[in-house]
């Protein structure tokens, strides 16, 4: 006990609160750096700062206050036995619903409401409403649950919302203004409750009464009968879009987002789901395409590289938040003591068997070798019964881990790349190998301000590389890394992983590795997979970074004397890379990185 820290005793109590909450003895807290998620009785909630700011110490309570609801006032058979089919309108029927439960507790406890509203703010400042300029950017799901929220406790929305809930408040009351009326009295009842919500969802044209499906039915039966060469006419074409519902087709990141406390998963499930959910809704897609030749006048460009940066990760962050975010990956480290161990011992053997002198056998003169002894004795004549010490030339080395630090990465992939970075880092450090930790993303999603310069310069066709490049410096090669490995922590960050553009960020890390003085040069890549900029292959011709990045990866294998290894993070990457492995998770880093580093290690070419 004399060692329990204050986030320790905090989530001691967050826990007790939690278990009273939702009536439930079983029920686990836990600390998570990603998107709040409940599985079963198990919680992980944002972790606050060591000194427990009151605001984060709010949005924590926040969302486990929100999840022992959960647990306490919904029952998740019932609430999926008349669930909506059509995406949209499930993702209003799960949001409304989450609704209804913290609402029964907003206004039961004047504490808990103020938890609530510190949560549901921070959730809001990553929601596409906060961004809207029309009322197409709108995603329905989050209105409706805002003005909903609205009616049942009173409570005004987050300041974040005003301009997008403004845009599309007054659409919503026509249209269902009388069901919120009906649906405050009938919070304690989620029977009724869902039934209510059913019929809002009619009145928002985004569901079917039953009679509707069935006349819908044999219209079609009919059509079919009439004319089968004939296309069907579809029926929705009668229905009024309105620009809330276009933005909730196109939400489906927020989709997930709100629905993930609504569906019990197991562990590896919600890490699942944590990964493939991108940053503010906005996940790169990996494309798979198979190798292609390059056009001999292919012409990589930046359209601007004024605003680019290259950047410390204590730049990024302040010291007290790169401290939490490096707690909670020592939390993911826990369970991988054990492959440390083993991994820098067997390591360290391999590379310090090279630095260690060796013999030449069989010589006529030198030091008398033990295992000729009885040759020795038998003719004392026999010449070749020596050896002689040499030294072996071990080549002062360095290596470089250049990390993928895109949306796509995000979740397990993520913490898989620190993790890796972590215990190669102390590993090489170990054998006297100097080490390198680079990151590469974008400084913005859809551009950013080489976007907005290519606007406002008429938006000449073809301009190239169309983003801002975000070059990270988490550990330099000569600093030791009891002082960087605080600076690993910054890859947990919520908001830093956006879009990547590898050929560049291959030609950074090349150049760096180019400067130092060692004889023996590695560039390790850890990536997931191709480079995305939807800003950038949205203007010019399709696969232009894919093209470069062949380009630049086939040059540095062919013609540089840097050694170039890739691990790919779930995703296989030997498409792009001569020399790659791919790995699925942490625990097969002790067998594949090790071969990969020895081999490399060995070849002297």
């Amino acid at each position: 006990m004399a060692d329990e820290t204050p986030l320790d005793r905090f989530r001691s109590v967050l826990t007790g609160t939690a278990r009273a909450i939702s009536l439930d003895p079983e029920v686990e807290v836990a600390w998570t750096a990603d998107a709040p998620v409940q599985s079963g009785q198990s919680m992980r909630v944002p972790m606050p700062g060591r000194s427990l700011p009151a605001e984060q110490v709010a949005e924590a309570r926040g969302h486990a206050d929100s999840m022992a609801l959960r647990l306490r006032h919904h029952n998740a058979a019932l609430h999926g036995r008349n669930a909506p089919t059509e995406a949209l309108a499930r993702a209003c029927y799960d949001a409304v619903e989450q609704v209804r439960y913290e609402s029964l507790g907003a206004n039961a406890y004047a504490g808990m409401r103020g938890n609530l509203g510190a949560a549901l703010a921070m959730r809001m400042a990553s929601d596409p409403i906060s961004r809207a300029a029309k009322p197409e950017d709108v995603p329905l799901p989050t209105a409706l649950a805002l003005l909903l929220r609205e009616k049942l406790t009173g409570q005004e929305s987050p300041a974040s919302t005003d301009t997008g809930m403004a845009m599309v408040r007054s659409w919503i009351e026509s249209k269902v203004g009388d069901d919120i009326e009906g649906l405050a009295l009938s919070l304690d009842d989620q029977r009724a409750f869902q039934q209510l919500a059913l019929d809002m969802l009619q009145h928002l044209d985004l569901t079917q009464s039953a009679s509707e499906q069935d006349e819908d039915t044999q219209d079609d039966e009919g059509e079919e009968q009439e004319d089968e060469g004939e296309e069907e006419p579809s029926n929705s074409d009668d229905q009024e879009q309105q620009p809330s519902e276009v933005a909730g087709d196109t939400s489906e990141g927020d989709e997930d987002s709100d629905s993930e406390q609504e569906i019990e998963q197991d562990d590896d499930a919600a890490d699942s789901d944590m990964a493939d959910e991108g940053e503010e809704g906005m996940l790169p897609t990996r494309p798979n395409r198979p190798w292609t030749d390059l056009p001999e006048n292919f012409d990589y460009k930046s359209y601007t590289t004024q605003f680019d940066e290259v950047v410390s990760a204590t730049d990024l962050c302040d010291e007290e938040e790169l401290t939490r975010l490096r707690a909670y990956l020592d939390t993911q480290l826990k369970g991988l003591q054990g492959v440390v161990t083993r991994l820098a011992n067997r390591l360290q053997r391999r590379l310090m068997a090279q630095q260690n002198r060796s013999w030449d056998f069989d010589q006529e003169e030198g030091l008398l070798d033990a295992a000729r002894l009885a040759r020795v004795v038998i003719s004392p004549g026999h010449s070749l019964s020596y050896k002689i010490e040499r030294d072996v030339e071990f080549k002062d080395t360095i290596v470089t881990l250049l990390i993928d630090n895109s949306g796509s990465m995000r979740g397990r992939p993520i913490s898989i790349a620190a993790i890796s970075a972590d215990i190669l880092a102390r590993t090489l450090e170990r054998c006297g190998v100097k080490t390198e930790v680079l990151g590469f993303t974008t400084r913005a999603w859809k551009g950013g301000q080489s976007r907005e310069a290519w606007l406002a310069g008429g938006k000449p066709s073809q301009p190239g590389r169309l983003n801002d490049l975000r070059h990270i410096v988490y550990k330099k090669a000569d600093e030791p890394w009891r002082r960087a490995r605080k600076n690993l922590g910054l890859m947990m960050r919520e908001g830093l992983l956006k879009e990547n553009i590898d050929g560049e960020a291959l030609l950074w890390a090349h150049t760096r590795l180019l400067a130092r003085p060692e004889d023996r040069r590695i560039l390790m890549v850890i990536s997931d997979g191709a480079p995305v900029d939807d800003s950038t292959l949205s203007v010019n011709n399709a696969g232009y970074l894919e093209q470069h990045l062949r380009k630049v990866i086939d040059w540095i294998e062919k013609q540089s004397p840097v050694q170039l290894v890739a691990i790919g993070i779930g995703h296989d990457v030997t498409r792009y890379y001569r020399r790659a492995v791919t790995i699925m998770d942490a625990e097969q880093l002790g067998g594949t990185i090790i071969e990969q580093l020895a081999d490399l290690f060995e070849d002297e070419s």
